[in-house]
């Protein structure tokens, strides 16, 4: 089966997309990524997308605005996406994030725009959407999704008693952990969110982000700065938990600096919110000592975070997913594919341990493509996922 998984994250500047083959191999799955893409969404729509989301004010008038545009933007990276593949018999649209409503422990909302409508009018093909709110009204956090994936692709991989890790590093860190007990999973806290907000608001780059790490690289950490940051009543909330942009944005940078008192200088100012996300994910995960932790996400290109995780947690090998098969700038789309594939066979896509809803649940609405709907007997959960490895695709696909 061939499916286009299709996501904007946290970052809020454009669409992955990858379209992926699955094929049942004895008790699980293999795939490969026929093509993966970004396509990045017009500066226009990016600013009025930002000005709507928290915590400034929005009305319904520009939400239904926005849902129609970004919706008309996944129906252009779809129909891009299939003229480069070939057609597919699934799209999932994750859809645009504007909203994650957290209260404390518990989440009790979830918001994401984009009409699949749009999508299914362009392409003729059905689509899942809205993939979160089922796992939340179960009673979980309807996130980290990744969850997913990672439990599949590091089946079997956690051996001599230590836990193996995924970690993703988008606008917020999120990590999946598997070992001996049930898999968990939990969003750490801001990993390029923070930076990102703090680079385009002073101007620091053109491209939006920290190239590298290079400015934070020649900054040093103002440890009173980071000190504040970490008094944040989140880190201390216990797993599974989610968060998000609601929660880290650029004023809460503000507000850190308010209760600092004084000005930080760019660099430092860089540095320091890099650390913020090295020592969140050091201290989420070096209690539970894992054996590696296999790194994905956009800020896997910042060498100051990835950098210093890895002397952070001195007993893990750092990786990236690459090494499993599954590129880091991938994994996202790469996983809605794959929660298609097990909504449409009829499997629970998420698992309770890991979200903390009370089952698991098939997730995502289907919108019909041209044809009546057609879903086949559902079937077992796969046990893992294998990736077929770059040059078994460029062999299969040249």
């Amino acid at each position: 089966m061939r499916i286009l998984g299709l996501i904007s994250g946290t970052s809020h500047d454009g669409i992955d997309s990858a379209v992926v083959e699955f094929r049942r191999h004895e008790a699980g799955l293999e795939a490969f990524v026929v093509t993966h893409g970004s396509t990045p969404y017009t500066s226009e729509l990016r600013d009025r997308l930002v000005r709507a989301l928290p915590p400034r004010n929005t009305t319904f008038e520009e939400v239904a605005q926005l849902d129609t545009l970004i919706g008309e933007a996944f129906a252009r990276a779809a129909v891009a996406a299939i003229a480069d593949a070939g057609p597919v018999d699934l799209i999932v649209s994750h859809g645009q994030t504007v909203y994650h409503w957290v209260e404390g422990p518990r989440v009790l909302g979830t918001l994401q725009i984009g009409q699949p409508g749009w999508i299914a009018e362009a392409t003729g093909t059905p689509i899942l959407s809205d993939v979160r709110i089922r796992d939340i009204a179960a009673g979980g956090q309807g996130a980290p999704l990744a969850s997913t994936i990672d439990e599949l692709i590091l089946a079997g991989r956690a051996t001599g008693g230590r836990p193996v890790a995924a970690l993703n590093l988008g606008g917020i860190s999120n990590v999946t952990v598997v070992g001996a007990d049930l898999p968990r999973a939990w969003d750490i806290g801001p990993a390029n969110a923070l930076i990102d907000a703090v680079v385009r608001e002073r101007g620091l780059h053109a491209a939006g982000y920290d190239e590298s790490g290079a400015i934070a690289a020649s900054g040093r950490i103002d440890e009173e700065l980071l000190a504040v940051l970490l008094d944040e009543p989140y880190y201390r909330l216990p797993a599974p938990k989610s968060t998000g942009k609601e929660l880290f944005h650029l004023d809460y940078v503000h507000a850190a600096l308010g209760r600092l008192g004084r000005e930080v200088d760019d660099a430092d100012l860089l540095a320091t919110l890099a650390a913020l996300t090295i020592r969140t994910v050091a201290d989420a995960l070096a209690p539970l000592d894992p054996a590696e932790v296999f790194v994905s996400g956009g800020g896997v290109h910042n060498r100051v975070v990835t950098d210093g995780i890895a002397r952070s947690l001195p007993g893990a090998r750092i990786g990236r997913t690459d090494e499993l098969g599954l590129g880091a700038d991938e994994k996202e789309a790469v996983l809605m594919a794959l929660i298609g594939w097990l909504s449409w066979h009829g499997v629970p896509g998420t698992t309770p341990s890991a979200t903390g809803a009370s089952g698991g649940r098939l997730l995502g609405t289907l919108t019909p493509g041209a044809e009546p709907l057609r879903l086949p007997e559902p079937c077992p959960r796969p046990a893992f996922l294998r990736m077929a490895p770059p040059q078994a695709r460029a062999r299969e696909h040249g």
